[in-house]
C-alpha cells in the first residue's frame, strides 16, 4: 500500500500522534506527514503511506493557507493560548489598526521561529532548549506572505486569513501584530484551509467512527503515487527508459527532446510517469529554450528520487 491520504486533523493531537494512528489503523510501516501542525489546530495534514514517504519533500515546497484567531492583549512564552502568560494589556485598538498591521506583513520577509518549536538548534528542537530553561534565539528564515485578510473582529479576538510559503509559523505572526498594536497578541485558534493542491473539502476526519470504518475510509481515499503531486509537470516515458531511470540513469537532452516538452524552466521539478505508475521525480537542469543548444547526451535531469511501488 503506496500513496497518500488528506486526513483532517482534529484538535489535541500533534502531527505525529496523528501518524501513529494511521500506522496502527493501516497496518503500515512508513507514514509520514508533510508538515507540521500544532496540537492546537486542526485541518489539512497530507499523509505519506510507504513508499509515498519519498514525496514529502516536495509536499514541503507547497504553499499553505490558514484561518488563525488571535486573542489581543495576551502575550505568551510560546506564542499561543497554551502557554504561561508573560504579559497582558488591554487592547485599545480598531479595525483600521489591525487591517494596518497585517497589510504591512504581506510579501517576502525573514521570520523568526518561536522558542516552542520544531525548529532545530544543534541537533535538539528548539521546543526541548525551552523546556530545560535554556533561551536559544534561532536565525530567522526566509517567508513569504501572499495574503493576509481580516475576517472578524470581536475584541479582545481576531479572526484572519492568511496565505503564506512553507515554513511560516502563525504564532509568530500573532506575536508580530501584537507588538505593532502595542498590546501583545497570541494564538488561539488555528485551521489549515489547504496544503498546496488539497483543501479543507478534501480532507478525511476520522473522528466519530471505529478502527473499521477508519481502515475502509482511509484505503479508499488513498491517492497514488502518480496523483498526488498534480500541480508538477509530467513527462510520459516507455519502459526501457523508465527501468534505466529505476538503475540510476539521469535522463539526457534527447530524452526531453523526444517529448516536445515546452513549459520547463531551469529548476523546476519533473514526474516521470510509466503509464500511471511512478517513477521518478527529478529537477530539471535546462530551461526548454537552451535544450536546442545542448548536445544530446547532455544530462538534463537531475533524479532526486526512484519510486519502486505501485
Amino acid at each position: 500500500m503506496n500513496g497518500v491520504v488528506i486526513v483532517d486533523k482534529p484538535a489535541g493531537q500533534t502531527s505525529h500522534d496523528v501518524v501513529q494512528n494511521i500506522k496502527r489503523i493501516m497496518g503500515v510501516k512508513k507514514v509520514g506527514h508533510t508538515g507540521t501542525l500544532d496540537p492546537l489546530a486542526t485541518g489539512v495534514l497530507p499523509l505519506c503511506i510507504n513508499e509515498g514517504t519519498k514525496l514529502a519533500q516536495f509536499f514541503g515546497l507547497d504553499r499553505k493557507e490558514y484561518r488563525a484567531t488571535m486573542l489581543l492583549g495576551v502575550t505568551t512564552d510560546t506564542y499561543d493560548v497554551e502557554g504561561k502568560i508573560t504579559a497582558e494589556e488591554e487592547p485599545r485598538v480598531n479595525r483600521d489598526d489591525i487591517e494596518r498591521a497585517l497589510a504591512s506583513l504581506v510579501g517576502a520577509r525573514e521570520q523568526f521561529p518561536p522558542p516552542y518549536s520544531a525548529v532545530k538548534y544543534r541537533g535538539k528542537p528548539l521546543y526541548k532548549w525551552s523546556r530545560q530553561g535554556v533561551s536559544i534565539v534561532s536565525p530567522p528564515r526566509a517567508i513569504e506572505i501572499y495574503r493576509l485578510t481580516l475576517e472578524e473582529v470581536a475584541l479582545p479576538y481576531v479572526t484572519f486569513y492568511v496565505a503564506c510559503s512553507k515554513g511560516t509559523y502563525i504564532r509568530s505572526l500573532c506575536l508580530e501584530i501584537g507588538a505593532m498594536l502595542k498590546c501583545g497578541a497570541c494564538l488561539s485558534g488555528l485551521r489549515r484551509t489547504r496544503s498546496g493542491s488539497y483543501s479543507e473539502e478534501e480532507a478525511l476526519s476520522l473522528s466519530g467512527v471505529d478502527v473499521e470504518k477508519q481502515r475502509e475510509a482511509l484505503s479508499a481515499h488513498l491517492i497514488p503515487l502518480a496523483e498526488a503531486l498534480p500541480d508538477m509537470p509530467a513527462m510520459q516515458v516507455d519502459r526501457p527508459l523508465a527501468e534505466k531511470i529505476r538503475q540510476g540513469y539521469q535522463p539526457a537532452v534527447d530524452n526531453l527532446r523526444a517529448h516536445h516538452i515546452s513549459f520547463l524552466a531551469a529548476g523546476d521539478m519533473l514526474r516521470f510517469l510509466e503509464s500511471r505508475r511512478l517513477v521518478a521525480i527529478g529537477r530539471v537542469l535546462k530551461d526548454t529554450d537552451s535544450l536546442s543548444l545542448s548536445t544530446g547526451q547532455e544530462q538534463a535531469v537531475e533524479i532526486l528520487r526512484v519510486f519502486n511501488g505501485e
